[in-house]
């Protein structure tokens, strides 16, 4: 099979990490690549447009276990097939025509209005925190194109570090590491939560994404943080990411805390020792101030 798309180029169309690829191939007989003249996996399009429907029904909080080995047709008859535009708010609505009329300027100054009357924090949780699974549906039945949802990611990105390096004050208590672990690719909840730790007057080391465990545990030593946070998207494979923060945990000092977000419902029905769960991004502030109260005088 020597035509066919590689590993690298499923994993950044589908958002689905090389290594959770693997494990669905060997656990539940998809995807079933076959191989080119060097031994290595290619994919056909026709597998990588089913990932991508797993890929969004995973999101919308479905486990893999029930929707990796079925059919297309039994993955569309999952989705919604109405418009995600019905009951939803009609500010959130103009902004997601925007990105469909690939607007990008209307979609940055919509962006910033709607950051300049709601703030920072209001912003988060009123339009992103919503606007984001509204895109994401959108994409899953067919009314955006993956470069339209690119689109919008980083525009809400750009808008959200330059947030960040506005509100970013050396000095602030608790110091926290952000990253990923290897195969974690999305960072806008990382982004997310960096915003929100600013807010609450917390200091912010990014390293961005796909962090080995030994790396993150050298770093945050050498920064000198008092909390690692990771962020995991539902796509992440439970089992590795149990595995990798135990591990973590233990090359961690035990004055470093460990804290873990996102949507990845693993994470929140199994209790980790020394692993602090943030199961939202409203939850963040009282990670923090309950950090603080811990310790008297910061």
């Amino acid at each position: 099979m020597e035509e066919g798309l590689s590993i690298g180029t499923v994993e950044r169309e589908t958002g689905v990490a090389k290594d959770t690829l693997r494990v669905w191939e060997k656990r539940y007989g998809f995807p079933a690549p076959g191989r080119d003249s060097n031994g290595e996996r290619v994919y056909g399009r026709d597998q990588v447009e089913k990932l991508v429907l797993i890929k969004r029904l995973i999101d919308r909080g479905a486990r893999p276990a029930k929707v990796v080995g079925l059919t297309v047709q039994e993955l569309l008859a999952r989705t919604d097939s109405g418009s995600s535009e019905v009951g939803d708010p009609p500010e959130l609505v103009e902004i997601l025509k925007l990105v469909k009329a690939h607007d990008v300027a209307g979609l940055r100054k919509r962006l910033d209005q709607a950051l300049l009357q709601q703030g920072l924090e209001g912003f988060l949780g009123q339009t992103i925190t919503p606007l984001n699974p509204m895109v994401g549906d959108a994409w899953m039945r067919g009314e955006l194109e993956v470069f339209e949802e690119h689109l919008y990611t980083e525009a809400v990105q750009i808008l959200l570090r330059s947030s960040i390096a506005a509100l970013s004050r050396p000095g602030g208590e608790p110091r926290v590491l952000l990253t990923t672990l290897p195969g974690e690719l999305h960072i806008l909840g990382l982004l997310m939560a960096e915003c929100e730790l600013c807010i609450h007057g917390a200091t912010c080391v990014p390293l961005g994404a796909q962090t080995p465990a030994g790396e993150i545990a050298r770093a945050a030593e050498a920064q000198h943080a008092n909390v690692v946070g990771l962020s995991f998207s539902p796509a992440y494979p439970g089992h590795t990411a149990i595995d990798t923060l135990k591990t973590l945990r233990t090359m961690l000092p035990g004055d470093i805390e460990l804290w873990v977000g996102g949507s990845n419902s693993t994470l929140f029905r199994r209790q980790i020792d020394g692993v602090l769960p943030v199961r939202e991004l409203a939850a963040i502030s009282d990670a923090v101030a309950r950090w603080r109260a811990r310790r008297p005088g910061t």
